[in-house]
């Protein structure tokens, strides 16, 4: 392979939408490769929706089912609002990622795998009693065995990279590999690893992503690429956007309207400490922002900004909730303007940080002191939450009371 990109003298075959997950190992950068493939679909116009998938548990032991991490993207050519039940592809890095993820690959699915992670030491920190590779377990799928790790190694050699700094580029191998597959441009890519990286980092990774694209090109592992035309939308200027960072904005938004000040008193907690790191960058349209030394402060804090003529926010999730109930209690006796961000976690008390459920209703409609109800906002959409921050700042403010405002970590 060179140093070059090959461009592909083989037809597209064009589809109307696919399902991506990638899986591996927490330090193999999926969460990286997922957002770079994510962002050059949108510039290609695609609709999507995403969903990032790492472990709630503190970080597992390399190589183990539990610290596996995804990220799993849906790209189409109309309009999507889910990031799909059954991905069309898995791209396993290693053994575990396999375990964990293979139940979700529909059936004749495409599962492409680094072959060079499937070794005894591997098979056995995963639980695995026989190679899946060669035991015939994965009939029901296209399997599709690539040597990332050897070809990775194999790219960045004549760098002078040594080879266990070498692996650690893998992860874009395998996104040149699936750029090439569904005919992403390369040029985003590569400026963007051009302005991220430094030195040895950025040419190993530049080497490694453009062997990957190669490969895919060369190899004729694979029939012949795949497209996914633009979305019909209608002309604009478009952003790839979280639901943290457009709840955030929906929270300048509002006081810009409103004319007020917006104080945020916060406590950091996964998965709504985006918020306060996002505010925190827009002190030029008159927000403040502080980090208090629990969620009880946090919610004073914003309740005494409420009582100063400020639009009060604070943020938290699950745990969070029920420290401030007894502040939004009293902001509900007050008639103040105070808003409650709850990003819903999994499980009671600490839970699953990293995991979603609509574990916060009940304590959101009942779990006040006496008779205390307040109006509850929930959102539907990464792209909703900046709607749904407004309009609970506009019934926070037009009526008196303290207004809790649902979102959930898929959303964030």
């Amino acid at each position: 392979m060179t140093d070059t990109v090959e461009r592909s003298s083989r037809q597209p075959e064009q589809i109307s939408h696919v399902v991506v997950r990638f899986a591996g190992d927490s330090g193999d950068g999926m969460q990286l490769t997922g957002d770079r493939f994510t962002s050059v679909s949108a510039l290609c116009g695609d609709d999507l929706s995403t969903l990032p998938d790492y472990p709630a548990e503190i970080r597992a032991p390399a190589g183990t089912v539990n610290g596996v991490s995804s990220f799993q993207v849906h790209i189409s050519d109309h309009d999507i609002t889910t990031p799909g039940d059954s991905p069309n592809v898995l791209v396993a890095m290693n053994a575990a990622a396999l375990k964990a993820d293979i139940h979700r690959l529909e059936q004749n699915g495409l599962l492409i795998v680094n072959k060079d992670a499937f070794e005894a030491r591997d098979l056995e920190k995963a639980d695995y009693t026989s190679n899946p590779l060669t035991d015939g377990s994965l009939s029901n799928y296209r399997v599709v065995e690539v040597p990332m790790t050897t070809l990775t190694q194999a790219a960045a050699e004549p760098l002078g990279v040594k080879p266990r700094d070498a692996e650690r580029s893998k992860n874009f191998f395998a996104l040149g590999m699936v750029s090439w597959l569904y005919s992403r441009p390369i040029e985003p890519t590569i400026a963007w690893i051009e302005g991220r990286f430094k030195e040895l980092v950025k040419e190993a990774n530049l080497a490694a992503f453009k062997a990957g694209y190669n490969f895919g090109e060369t190899s004729e592992l694979f029939d012949h690429p795949y497209m996914v035309p633009p979305s019909d939308t209608s002309p604009g200027e478009y952003t790839n956007i979280t639901g943290n960072t457009a709840l955030a904005w929906g929270l300048v938004a509002a006081g810009q309207l409103s004319k007020l000040p917006v104080f945020l008193g916060s406590y950091p907690i996964t998965p709504a400490s985006d918020i306060l790191h996002e505010l925190s960058k827009h002190k030029n349209f008159g927000v403040r922002t502080l980090q208090a030394e629990d969620e009880i402060a946090a919610a004073g804090m914003a309740l005494g900004a409420a009582f100063a003529g400020h639009l009060g926010v604070t943020t938290t999730s699950g745990p969070g909730v029920a420290l401030k109930s007894e502040t939004t209690s009293l902001a509900v006796s007050l008639e103040l303007p105070f808003v409650l961000v709850d990003i819903q976690r999994g499980g009671p008390s600490t839970g699953l940080p990293t995991k979603t459920e609509a574990a916060d209703l009940n304590i959101a409609m009942y779990g006040r002191h006496g008779e205390a109800p307040l109006p509850i906002v929930a959102a539907y959409s990464p792209a909703n939450c900046f709607d749904a921050a407004i309009e609970a700042a506009r019934i926070a403010l037009k009526y008196r009371t303290p207004v809790i405002l649902l979102s959930d970590g898929y959303l964030a």
